[in-house]
């Protein structure tokens, strides 16, 4: 997800174990797995896109241009009116993504483009799961090729539904976690995690910060205690040097958004060129 707000790596269990002959590992999160395992750089890149902005069109072409700048994975944003999680850039994006047209199915639409080129996890808001219900929602994720489903308002405890409609389908539920959460409740949601544990470096909403947290290492060590599947920090991450920092701390993999966010919309002749040149600066910073 774009950098959120609920505020070289070494190779994890999980991601050894990520077995494809293995039945009880859903197929979305294999592959996660081996993006995680097979990018050769310090960590896994993840770059975060608005679907449909500055349109559908664009932002295809923006996720295309990551993929040829070396992204490892994908998180798609699927604009939304009330979206808790995001900052200013974020939030203005999907205001502008849904003046201009952008739904459901074009993101959709936009994630089967490109999701047979990297894993696509699709990051979305609980209402637009359960409002067509969660089995119909997913159904139609699946069908994309897109490989999870990030829902930043879902609760643990009211996870189970949607948890089980994702591993019926294939796809990797992925939660969060942050700073603030604590080590009990930490454990539990790591238990349950699947294709990665995104991490929040932060308390807050996504955004750009001039530098990462002095305690960010100390969040990355108790998710990676938490579970067995990859960690990857998220939120304030935009500069090489501080997706190195990220790294150099033991994250697997490393989310960027409003950085990226920000460049499409700087850059309105040519968006997807703007951001590729960005992704490829990370990717180069998070070479070996």
């Amino acid at each position: 997800m774009s950098d959120a707000a609920i505020t070289e790596p070494a190779r994890t269990d999980a991601i050894e174990q990520a077995d494809p002959a293995d039945e009880r590992i859903p197929a979305g999160a294999q592959r996660i797995a081996r993006a995680f395992s097979e990018h050769g750089r310090r960590a896994a890149l993840m770059p975060y896109l608005m679907g449909g902005y500055p349109t559908l069109a664009q932002s295809l072409a923006i996720g295309q241009a990551c993929i040829h700048a070396g992204a490892d994975l994908l998180e798609l944003g699927v604009p939304y009116s009330d979206p808790l999680a995001d900052g200013p850039v974020i939030h203005e994006a999907g205001a502008r993504a849904l003046a201009a047209g952008a739904n459901v199915a074009g993101v959709l639409e936009v994630a089967r483009g490109l999701a047979g080129s990297v894993p696509v996890v699709l990051m979305c808001y609980a209402n637009m799961v359960l409002a067509p219900g969660a089995e119909a929602f997913v159904m139609r994720l699946a069908q994309t090729g897109a490989c999870g489903l990030i829902v930043p308002d879902l609760p643990l405890e009211e996870s189970a539904e949607i948890r089980a409609a994702c591993e019926a389908h294939g796809l990797a539920l992925v939660p969060l976690v942050a700073p603030t959460t604590t080590p009990e409740r930490m454990a539990a949601i790591g238990a349950q995690a699947r294709g990665f544990l995104y991490t929040v470096s932060v308390v807050g909403t996504t955004g750009e910060r001039a530098a990462l947290s002095d305690r960010f290492g100390e969040i990355v060590t108790r998710a990676k205690a938490s579970t067995d599947v990859p960690v990857a920090l998220g939120f304030g991450i935009g500069t090489p040097e501080q997706a190195r920092m990220a790294a150099d701390a033991g994250a697997d993999g490393v989310i960027v958004g409003t950085r990226l966010v920000r460049a499409a919309a700087d850059a309105p002749e040519d968006p997807a060129g703007a951001v590729g040149a960005v992704v490829g600066e990370l990717a180069a910073g998070l070479a070996r």
